[in-house]
């Protein structure tokens, strides 16, 4: 009977540590639902997306967690998991400055962001953001806008999607605002290629503080699958699922890296690891861009 209770108390304390919250984030004005929110329990590397009828699903480990829900046009919203099951963002309000408006040309082009190093390897990145910095030279003056952004890419399905981010940079050197008003999300082609999206339809000039460019996975059904996994030596099998694409990381030096988890922005250094001197060696997806006139 002990046994009993104990197993029974087992369960349920497992339960309460980890459950799976189900919701759907809508407009707070259109009450349409919102597609590819990128959403995470706060401080906690466990993030989700939207489906594109709003719908999602995520494991909040522990009680009292808070759930952040972020996408490009609305505000940011903080809740309690508990309160998740219907989430409405609010629309965010922009003040456009007085700008003289001038469009590309598109005569002269030129490709940044190659390294020495070309071994590269893939491997998930799971459900966080990593960036690659682009430094601004004034050679870009004469291609000072953003003609197309290039990723080497992974993926073992048809038509699997994601969201790809321009940020500005702080005064702290971080990641700031994003450069467009709306989420980017494409369509990646099937194998291990170097997949290229134009946004020159943007006319996205090249921050004079330089530019971080994000790939953002989208956790939502069209990227998945699945495959049984059996252990040899316990007999259990367990459902494995695998978000695709996989991004192409390359090894090289670096003096930062800046990677979206848990709602927030983290910043590793060399100095993180108790040594000031020199660079660090990190993981950097590879990333490129062509710029133009």
């Amino acid at each position: 009977m002990t046994e009993k209770r104990l197993f029974l108390a087992l369960v349920l304390v497992t339960f309460s540590l980890s459950a799976q919250i189900k919701g759907i984030v809508k407009d707070s004005l259109s009450g349409k639902p919102i597609p590819y929110v990128n959403i995470w329990v706060q401080n906690e590397n466990i993030g989700s997306t939207s489906e594109e009828n709003g719908s999602f699903f995520i494991n909040a480990t522990g009680n009292g967690k808070k759930m952040i829900f972020s996408t490009l046009g609305f505000e940011k919203k903080i809740i309690k998991a508990s309160e998740a099951s219907e989430v409405f963002l609010k629309p965010a309000a922009y003040s456009l400055d007085e700008v003289v408006i001038s469009k590309s040309i598109g005569t002269k082009s030129v490709e940044i962001g190659k390294t020495k190093n070309e071994i590269y390897q893939a491997f998930d990145n799971g459900p966080k953001i990593d960036t690659k910095f682009f430094p601004y030279f004034p050679s870009y003056k004469k291609t000072k806008y953003i003609k197309q952004v290039s990723i080497y890419l992974d993926s073992r399905i048809e038509d699997a999607i994601i969201k790809i981010h321009f940020y500005d940079v702080d005064s702290n050197g971080f990641p700031g605002e994003e450069l467009l008003d709306k989420d980017f999300v494409v369509t990646v082609k099937k194998g291990t290629r170097i997949n290229r999206f134009d946004v020159k339809d943007f006319n996205l000039k090249f921050p004079k503080n330089g530019v971080f460019v994000g790939f953002e996975k989208l956790m939502i059904e069209k990227n998945k699958t699945e495959k049984s996994i059996t252990d040899l030596n316990t007999n259990i099998t367990q459902l494995q699922k695998t978000y695709f694409p996989f991004v192409l990381y390359n090894y090289v030096e670096r003096d930062f890296l800046y990677t979206f988890s848990g709602g927030k922005w983290n910043r590793k250094t060399k100095q993180n690891d108790g040594d000031s001197s020199g660079k660090m060696m990190i993981n950097e997806p590879v990333i490129n861009l062509i710029l133009t006139n």
